[in-house]
């Protein structure tokens, strides 16, 4: 995939979405046609060919609205952000004050990221910035101002809590899509592994005694090697811990 052009998606991304072309094609329609590819099939089947065999259209059509797939790309990114929240002081409305706010916002990330995996493929350190993505950014920051953190502080912490996030979900995609392609769940591959994995870890005792005891402890407990939601719920608690005691130091 060749690297967007970043003025050139701007200028979609913040351009109309639903105004037809001649073929009667919109941006929308070609953007939910590729998030939906995505959705079934991974980033790599999304082409403009077959988005354009999607939508019964020619594929030089798709051309006139989308110059090329990076372009796409950063589209298809922005717009599933689009329903995260209500507006940007949702986040700000929960209870709980900034931290169950940032609880809410771990949460509509996870659901972003379980329901499009694709999203871990797309680099996102240069993305052009659309209308969803500064919203986003924007409603995720509100719940932290005025708490005494420095801006870079805001935008540290709001990153800390995010980055959690996608590497958690990340490891759940991975899980799921080892399951698919090797056909059995994890809980049906552990039973298969126990056994000989008892074996040879009864053998290796003296060596390895703290990484047989926990690694059986965590096998046992979630029937796998890691459980994402656990993960998830565990990781943010002790993030956010650390927050609040920075937010005390500062006030």
């Amino acid at each position: 995939m060749s690297a967007p052009d970043p003025a050139r998606s701007l200028a979609l991304l913040w351009g109309s979405h639903t105004k037809p072309g001649r073929s009667g094609l919109t941006v929308r329609a070609i953007v939910d046609t590729a998030i939906d590819l995505a959705d079934a099939q991974g980033l790599d089947a999304v082409s403009m060919r077959m988005v354009a065999e999607q939508l019964k259209a020619g594929t030089m059509s798709l051309y006139t609205h989308v110059p090329g797939k990076g372009e796409l790309t950063d589209l298809m990114f922005d717009s599933v952000y689009g329903d995260l929240y209500a507006d940007a002081d949702e986040p700000s409305r929960q209870p709980g004050g900034w931290r169950g706010a940032l609880e809410f916002i771990a949460r509509r990330n996870w659901d972003v990221l379980t329901k499009h995996p694709w999203i871990h493929d797309v680099p996102t350190m240069r993305n052009a910035l659309g209308p969803n993505i500064t919203v986003k950014y924007e409603a995720e920051l509100r719940p932290l101002d005025g708490l005494g953190l420095t801006d870079v502080e805001m935008d540290s912490a709001l990153t800390l809590v995010l980055t959690h996030v996608h590497g958690t979900a990340r490891a759940g995609a991975e899980q799921l899509r080892t399951q698919r392609e090797s056909g059995l769940s994890d809980e049906e591959w552990w039973r298969q592994i126990s056994p000989t994995l008892t074996r040879v870890m009864s053998g290796a005792a003296q060596h390895f005694p703290v990484a047989g005891r926990v690694g059986t402890s965590v096998g046992e407990q979630f029937q796998s090697v890691i459980d994402p939601a656990h993960a998830l719920s565990f990781g943010l608690t002790r993030i956010l811990d650390g927050i609040s005691l920075l937010i005390d130091e500062r006030s």
